[in-house]
């Protein structure tokens, strides 16, 4: 009987948690159930070009605590290349891979769904800063993104106070508001723009009077990808599309901050986190999701039940089927916005 052999791949932008995902499959998978795993390079580039490297136990031996992904990542979309999907199941089958786990967002879990639907024995885990997966409570990366933000608004607080001035944070968040909303919350922000709720800019402006007239400084947290309520539309820094679509956000911290010294005579400076959020060390909340998910994982792989990917339910780790977690997006609810205005003000 041949040993069956796994390949693993980790897809779209880097975050937290993404080595220990890989940690848990190969060593569960080698341990209990005597698996070969090869592991493939860039994204969904490896298996469409046949790019590999070794994966095994020596290769896993820490990297827990790393962040980023020793696999590499791209935003490659292979359904956006002639001839794609064939050339992934010709490699696939050259390399002598029985089975797939994905490792990824809404992109790159789109990709295995609809692989899966055409047969490639796939299984996904889910990941991404943003948490904005539908299927799964939470997504990795998500905890330590926020405990990051969070961090830079307390420090931006005493900042903010010695100089009179207001600081608008922005924060990543494409479509869904979750890192500045948990983060504006944690890091007792004055207020929270998110891309759910678009926002007055003269309301946020006679906000920032009002907390002035308190002698308190106000930090305002906005997601990237909130917008105003003119219907002037969202901030780009390019027009340029990636292989799945989607423009860079980023400038609508400068942005807003120009409009309220301008509107309000206040002194108001952007701070932009960026890739910080992505970068350094998952906090031990992601390495903990990041393993039970990969445990899981090779599970799946192991009984034959492919198409799914993980999901925390509760404190559960449960499958589902694929398309489940990548069918919509999960967004900030008007009622979970609105209770939490009680917060900010």
């Amino acid at each position: 009987m041949s040993i069956m052999r796994v390949g693993v791949l980790t897809g779209g932008g880097d975050c937290p948690g993404l080595n220990a995902v890989i940690r848990a499959v190969v060593r569960k998978g080698v341990n209990g159930h005597g698996f070969e795993f090869v592991g493939f390079r860039d994204g969904w580039r490896g298996p469409l070009d046949g790019i590999t490297m070794p994966l095994g136990i020596e290769q896993c031996r820490g990297i827990l605590p790393r962040g980023g992904t020793i696999l590499g990542s791209s935003r490659t979309n292979p359904f956006a290349v002639e001839g794609g999907v064939e050339r992934i199941k010709d490699n696939l089958a050259a390399a002598g891979v029985d089975a797939l786990v994905a490792i990824g967002g809404e992109d790159t879990l789109g990709v295995a769904t609809r692989l899966a639907e055409l047969g490639v024995a796939v299984v996904g885990v889910p990941k991404t800063i943003d948490n904005d997966l539908s299927g799964t409570d939470f997504t990795f990366g998500f905890d330590t993104a926020v405990n990051i933000a969070t961090e830079a608004i307390d420090r931006l607080h005493t900042t903010a106070e010695s100089h009179h001035r207001v600081l608008v944070v922005e924060v990543m968040g494409r479509h869904a508001g979750w890192i500045a909303l948990h983060a504006g919350i944690a890091g007792g922000a004055s207020a929270v723009l998110i891309p759910e709720a678009p926002f007055d800019i003269e309301a946020v402006c006679a906000h920032v009077e009002t907390r002035f007239r308190s002698e308190y400084a106000p930090i305002i947290v906005v997601s990237e990808g909130a917008v105003p309520a003119d219907g002037s539309g969202m901030t780009l820094v390019s027009g340029e599309k990636d292989a799945f679509g989607h423009v860079r956000l980023g400038g609508i911290g400068d942005r807003l901050a120009h409009e309220i010294e301008q509107r309000t005579g206040k002194e108001a400076r952007a701070v932009v986190l960026g890739h910080i959020q992505r970068g350094g060390t998952p906090s031990a909340f992601d390495r903990w999701l990041a393993t039970r998910f990969g445990l899981q994982a090779i599970d799946a792989v192991a009984d034959g039940e492919y198409g799914v990917m993980m999901a925390l339910r509760g404190t559960s780790i449960v499958r589902v089927p694929l398309v489940e977690g990548t069918g919509e997006l999960k967004l900030v609810s008007p009622q979970e916005y609105a209770e939490a205005q009680v917060f900010f003000g």
